[in-house]
């Protein structure tokens, strides 16, 4: 499986899981998040790809320059238009182009670091940080909305899913 492939299917569950949502379900501040939302999380997960996107196109990208957009948290049909535009971009990369990452960790400057990275080297960080956001996610929709059906994999990194294969398959 390539990583475009890996991706998709992970873009794809979140739509599903936005899909069997009601309205009131992703807005519902939730205790076990500690009164975030599922769209919360969904709307942070969505603006790392975003960043991406636009780091693509611009050649440097800075996750901590996110938009916070209020509108993706909230309305869950603008986070399945904005899934829609992120499975798009995904596709339609093709090549793996030098980019630099853009961070900052000194909270008492307002200094950034650019090192080098490259396209497919983000895609895998967003696609790490999406499938921890899902784990997160499925704790919230276990207490907000125990009527949507997740896969057993929505939230379970390809690593554990490939230990728990090997360690249930019969030794020889």
């Amino acid at each position: 499986m390539n990583l475009q492939t890996a991706c998709t299917g992970i873009l794809a569950q979140l739509t599903e899981l936005v899909n069997q949502l009601s309205e009131q379900d992703y807005n519902k501040p939730i205790s076990t998040l500690s009164q975030s939302s599922i769209g919360q999380h969904l709307r942070h997960t969505l603006e790392f790809f975003i960043c991406l996107e636009q780091g693509f196109a611009e050649g440097i990208i800075n996750y901590d320059k996110r938009g916070h957009d209020k509108l993706i948290e909230s309305d869950k049909f603008i986070a399945l238009s904005v899934l829609s535009k992120i499975k798009d971009f995904v596709a339609q990369q093709r090549e793996n182009c030098a980019l630099k990452l853009e961070v900052g960790y000194d909270l008492a400057t307002h200094d950034f670091v650019i090192v080098d990275t490259n396209y497919q080297r983000e895609l895998i960080y967003n696609i790490e940080h999406a499938v921890h956001h899902m784990a997160i996610i499925k704790i919230g929709v276990r207490e907000a909305a125990p009527y949507v059906s997740l896969p057993p994999d929505f939230g379970v990194a390809a690593s554990t899913i490939r230990y728990h294969e090997t360690s249930s398959a019969p030794h020889q």
